[in-house]
């Protein structure tokens, strides 16, 4: 049959089977916007994921077989990974082989029924495969299409592989800040596919959804990763502007030039996050840690007066700064595990908004939506991987 997009989210058609979606919420910023989800693994899924969150109704387009790389990751939550879990929480899927023309065609039948398309692959892909941008376009004239790239569709780099640290090292970022030997150092999480891929995917999707809306419109969204991380580096950009020179890594003020915004060692081999940028904020630093009165005025000094610091800092544990800092307007924490951070709540594993699953409920990513802008909390699955022949792997 043709298939149509369903309203209980049950259609199929040559080569693919739609899971059922979740019943959607009225009244939310995204409510009735449709999303095809051809992306994988993170900047994509993460993406939709927020759409989703948002009201709008997201169905992935899975290979048969295996579906979504991220499936097969560890840990496994259920029949799937954690990983995947989290992030298509709310989502339905389909399963196609998209170098099949019959599946192919009833795919982009669906795509002239939505509002966005979402697509991750290198440049040229989904033109081979017959469902690039022109060819959505045709059936589908005002069109939201969103194309997720390391490096941007044109350009020498267009067609270079990469993850998430070469995108860094390229940016600069990565370079910025280093070690006493010179050694930059693995970065604390996935910065680029993140800040450079998922939110700004996100933000020129509702953009572009606003300027469709005014105007009929159709976009095609270039969201180049590495290109998006320049907007993180505005104040190297700021110093090369004002004063014709880069800075020197792990010399700026945030990146390790000044004893003011720093990372320190206790005696117990914790860590203090220090960062009393301000003279009233610095000034009671230096008293707290008893710091020696000629060395307060840390201009044109600041290597001096870090060791010093540094000296100072680790001749008492965690536990003595912890107390010592309480109540001051200092800006200085011991930096926390991850276990420490969810008992004191900055990570809500008790979340209302939940992910369910077989044998499973647990809590949903935190994501940078107001709760007036979000489904209401609750319990949402994500999409099971069902084939053709009714089994799922």
């Amino acid at each position: 049959m043709n298939p149509s997009w369903p309203e209980d989210g049950s259609s199929a058609g040559p080569g693919e089977t739609v899971h059922p979606a979740p019943e959607q919420v009225a009244d939310l910023p995204l409510d009735g916007v449709r999303v095809l989800d051809f992306s994988t693994l993170l900047p994509g899924p993460l993406a939709t994921l927020i759409l989703a969150e948002a009201g709008a109704e997201v169905i992935k387009v899975e290979r048969p077989g295996r579906g979504d790389e991220m499936r097969a990751y560890s840990p496994a939550l259920g029949n799937s990974s954690a990983n995947f879990a989290l992030l298509n929480r709310g989502k339905s899927s389909i399963t196609a082989n998209l170098k099949d023309p019959a599946a192919r065609d009833e795919v982009l039948r669906l795509a002239a029924e939505v509002d966005v398309v979402v697509e991750q692959y290198r440049p040229g892909v989904m033109d081979r495969l017959g469902l690039g941008y022109e060819d959505v376009l045709k059936v589908n004239p005002d069109v939201i299409y969103c194309s997720i790239t390391g490096y941007g569709q044109t350009g020498p780099d267009a067609m270079r592989a990469g993850h998430d640290l070469n995108y860094l090292a390229e940016s600069g970022i990565l370079g910025a800040v280093v070690d006493r030997d010179g050694e930059p150092h693995l970065p604390h999480s996935v910065i680029a596919d993140i800040a450079g891929g998922s939110y700004p995917a996100v933000l020129n999707i509702v953009l572009a959804l606003r300027l469709r809306d005014r105007t009929g419109r159709p976009s095609h969204l270039d969201v180049s990763m590495t290109d998006n991380l320049q907007t993180l580096a505005y104040g190297y950009r700021a110093t090369y502007l004002g004063s014709g020179q880069w800075p020197a890594p792990g010399r700026d003020l945030l990146t390790g030039g000044s004893p003011r915004y720093n990372i320190y060692r206790t005696a117990d081999g914790r860590h203090l996050a220090a960062a009393p940028l301000e003279d009233r904020f610095w000034a009671r630093f230096t008293e707290l840690i008893e710091l020696p009165e000629h060395l307060r005025a840390d201009a044109g000094r600041a290597e001096l007066v870090m060791i010093e610091v540094a000296e100072r800092i680790a001749a008492r544990p965690a536990e003595h700064w912890r107390r010592c800092f309480a109540g001051e307007d200092v800006c200085c924490t011991i930096v926390a595990t991850f276990d420490e951070a969810a008992r004191s709540l900055r990570i809500d594993l008790d979340s209302p908004h939940r992910v369910a699953g077989e044998g499973f409920d647990v809590a949903a990513l935190p994501i940078p939506l107001a709760d007036a802008l979000r489904v209401p909390p609750g319990e949402r699955p994500y999409p099971q991987l069902h084939e053709p022949d009714g089994s799922s792997s």
